[in-house]
């Protein structure tokens, strides 16, 4: 194995390697869940395998998710068993072998509105949920679902509004660390040796003949251009889908439409209770999500025709958000409540291929699909986070076709994640490190939450710095060391790189963290070599950045709100 290690440097090498190194056999364009899952089923069956992305990880969709990991309950009520009992399975599969440091149970109580008929229903079909997660399951599973009277809600959720409902089922689902999920498949693509280089923009194909034979790329911190040739190349671009699939001039390939959802984050003691909520809206499903110091409450679910790489939340958009949390809430939300929001883009397969394109061979589930758009040039879009693995080791197969797919099978579904071998024994270990470090209990499940058994790099830095081991003066649910970590080890190339992936700070801290701003910009600053201008000018970003969110947050339509987010330059212009 290579090393796991992701800074400018292994990204600079992985550029150069890729262009001038032997022909990839995989070419992966697209570094949110589904791209990351191709690139580490593609290396681990041995294939040499390179994987882009025009942002930061996770920077498309992946890190602005419901960051749930879910069978489908809305598929049972039109009977695709198969579809919910594969989900729950790689549910399982995530939570007990893995990612478990990255994945955790979670329950939630399903309402029950009307005192008669109701209840059969609803258990009826979360009894399913709950026999289709343990039938054939090879892993452990979560608690099977429980009945909640009236009194047993309140008890629960204590902010719950007297007579919202009648009773509850109380089941139980999984919460991930959406943006940490991605970044983990990377580093441990990269463990295995796949080359990776974020900000890295596919700008045209190279074919010979109609054939796709690789890409031309732009390194969007240096200007550079490389040319990166593949046997194949698998495009997991999400609502950037057409615009990649045009790229190989062709008029086939799948149809992707942009759906926007936001969601908003709210202190945990401004809500009592110690489960989730799922709640029924004329427009989608909304959920009430504990996580460690804060609620993440959303989704919205509404077309989008702006600007796809920086959807914003508007005013109209959290006041739908509180307005229907506020149903059931005792203690209404307003908009002084909210310390945060973010929005994302749901990538909607449509049916078909563009055009009816007759020369188009595809493999169709339910939730994706898998197409080749023109020789050599293969696009994957649809499904969820949950099955990301699923659809990955689908696109791989695509690309292989039936007799190599016989000889290279994936391996997936035990390879472990960065973080998780050693995990489990660690977490038996809390009071040694607590005393080793000087930390708190819940600090050190924190760290364990987010990196698993590589707590141990992060217990390298403090070793080097003592004083890396204090919490960041303004975000004390995080240390100094964290920063560190993340421009050393995660790949940070800018300040809002470590706000909004590498941590939270940007939404689950009052005002996007920047009562830390200076602190991790120093941090970063000493890690990465930059000068006092440098500095200066990814402070500055990053405060435009919020500040064009916070914008976009005031108005109260889409048009508007772009036209607020575009006010934030762009990251790219700052290393020149």
């Amino acid at each position: 194995m290579r090393t796991t290690v992701l800074n400018p440097e292994s990204r600079q090498a992985a550029l150069r390697e890729m262009a001038n190194g032997p022909d990839l056999d995989i070419l992966v364009i697209g570094g949110g869940v589904t791209g990351a899952g191709v690139a580490l089923d593609a290396v681990t069956r041995g294939l040499r395998t390179g994987i882009v992305e025009a942002q930061d990880w996770a920077g498309g969709t992946s890190r602005w998710s419901s960051k749930l990991v879910h069978g489908g309950l809305r598929y049972l009520q039109q009977l695709d068993f198969k579809l919910v009992t594969e989900a729950l399975h790689e549910r399982e599969r995530l939570l007990y072998t893995l990612a478990p440091h990255l994945v955790k149970p979670v329950p939630f109580l399903y309402p029950i509105l009307h005192r008669v008929w109701e209840r059969p229903y609803v258990t009826a079909g979360i009894g399913l949920y709950d026999t289709l997660a343990h039938v054939g399951s090879k892993v452990a599973s979560m608690p099977f679902h429980r009945h909640l009277s009236e009194r047993g809600v309140q008890k629960a959720f204590p902010s719950i509004k007297p007579g919202a409902m009648v009773g509850a089922v109380k089941y139980w689902d999984g919460r991930v660390d959406d943006a940490r999920l991605v970044l983990t498949l990377i580093r441990t693509a990269a463990g295995y040796g796949a080359l990776a280089a974020s900000r890295t923009k596919v700008t045209g194909m190279i074919k010979n003949d109609d054939a796709v034979v690789g890409a031309r790329v732009t390194d969007l911190e240096t200007g550079e251009e490389f040319e990166i040739r593949a046997r194949k190349v698998i495009a997991a671009t999400g609502v950037w889908t057409e615009e990649t699939q045009d790229m190989a001039d062709t008029d086939g390939g799948l149809k992707v439409l942009a759906s926007k959802g936001i969601h908003i984050v709210v202190p945990r003691e401004r809500i009592k209770g110690e489960v989730g909520l799922i709640l029924q809206t004329e427009k989608s499903v909304l959920f009430v999500i504990p996580w460690e110091h804060y609620w993440i409450i959303g989704t919205t679910d509404t077309p989008y025709e702006q600007d796809i790489s920086a959807p914003v939340a508007t005013a109209a958009d959290i006041d739908y958000v509180i307005e229907h949390a506020n149903v059931v809430l005792d203690d209404p939300l307003t908009r002084e409540d909210v310390i945060g929001s973010y929005a994302g883009l749901r990538p909607l397969l449509q049916p078909g291929v563009k055009d009816d394109t007759e020369t188009a061979s595809t493999k169709v589930s339910r939730e994706h699909t898998v197409a080749e758009v023109v020789p050599g040039l293969i696009s994957i879009a649809g499904g969820k986070l949950t099955t990301y693995r699923i659809m990955a080791q689908d696109a791989v197969d695509f690309a292989l076709g039936k007799e190599r797919t016989k000889q290279l099978p994936s391996v997936t579904e035990r390879t472990l994640l960065h973080g998780a071998d050693g995990y489990l024994p660690l977490t038996r270990q809390i009071e040694q490190i607590s005393d080793r470090y000087g930390w708190g209990p819940e600090m050190v499940e924190h760290l364990l939450n987010r990196y698993g058994s590589g707590i141990s790099e992060v217990g390298t830095i403090v070793d080097e710095r003592a004083d890396l081991a204090e919490p960041l003066k303004g975000a004390p649910e995080y240390i100094r060391a964290e920063i560190v970590q993340a421009a050393r080890n995660e790949g940070v190339l800018h300040l809002a790189d470590a706000f909004q992936t590498r941590t939270r700070m940007s939404y689950d801290q009052p005002d996007h963290g920047l009562a830390v701003v200076d602190e991790v910009a120093d941090l970063l600053a000493e890690e990465l070599g930059w000068d006092s201008e440098r500095k200066a000018k990814e402070i500055q970003a990053y405060r435009d950045l919020c500040a064009a969110e916070d914008a976009a947050a005031e108005t109260t339509d889409d048009t508007a709100a772009a036209a607020a987010r575009a006010a934030a330059p762009s990251l790219n212009s700052l290393q020149n």
